[in-house]
């Protein structure tokens, strides 16, 4: 792995303080956070309900960064407009969504977004290998979706089959579930470029406390060093 390869950090507000999202945003920019991390869940597609378009419109103003918008949702296509107009700069649905992924990822970028693809730990990485030229990110869940604080299950193997498969294509691959100092440096080394954290960074700190969620984030940074040393 090249050493000048650039590692992002997204903290997921899902483990967030649900009453000062603002702030919170605010604090982890602050802090040297990448991306700002959205979890959207239906109650249908996995079992928990968060954030729709009106949330993700209210994040919008506080987000400086990359809002990266992850929908745990079915079906994805009638809402992509509405995440558009929200604000998202990422949008990310699951091949297991819908029987036309190809077609969701083009109305995506129609609508002006980067067009994300996420695979559950159950489906393989050949799911997505005919979508590959209209992706600009593929989210790897290392956990079962719908609840943050899961542990790790461990995919690296199907993030090398995706950097195979990616080839030179400019293709991001994200890791969303159980990031933290000792997973992190596992599939950064598989080939991973954006880790989605949430108890990892927002553990122990606060709006009032932000240099806890910075000295998270760096410890997350640090341990992915080891990959390259």
């Amino acid at each position: 792995m090249s050493t000048d390869r650039k590692i992002r950090i997204a903290p997921s507000i899902l483990s967030a303080d649900f009453a000062n999202f603002g702030a919170e945003i605010r604090a982890i920019e602050d802090q040297g956070a990448d991306w700002v991390h959205v979890d959207v869940m239906d109650g249908h597609f996995v079992p928990n309900l968060t954030f729709g378009p009106p949330a993700v419109k209210a994040f919008r103003p506080h987000v400086t960064t990359v809002m990266d918008v992850h929908l745990m949702i079915a079906p994805v296509d009638p809402y992509i407009d509405a995440y558009a107009e929200a604000g998202a700069d990422v949008l990310t649905a699951h091949v297991e969504a819908g029987q036309h992924t190809h077609r969701t990822l083009q109305a995506i970028r129609a609508a002006g977004m980067k067009a994300g693809v996420a695979l559950n730990p159950g489906t393989p990485a050949e799911a997505v290998e005919h979508l590959l030229d209209l992706a600009d990110l593929v989210c790897v869940m290392t956990v079962n979706p719908g609840f943050g604080g899961q542990k790790f299950i461990d995919m690296t193997t199907k993030i090398q089959r995706l950097c195979q498969m990616i080839g030179d294509r400019p293709v991001l691959i994200e890791i969303d579930g159980g990031v933290d100092t000792q997973t992190a440096p596992l599939v950064t080394a598989a080939g991973a470029d954006v880790l989605v954290a949430g108890s990892a960074v927002f553990r122990g700190g606060s709006v009032d406390a932000p240099e806890v969620y910075g000295n998270n984030m760096r410890a997350i940074r640090a341990s992915v060093e080891t990959v390259w040393a």
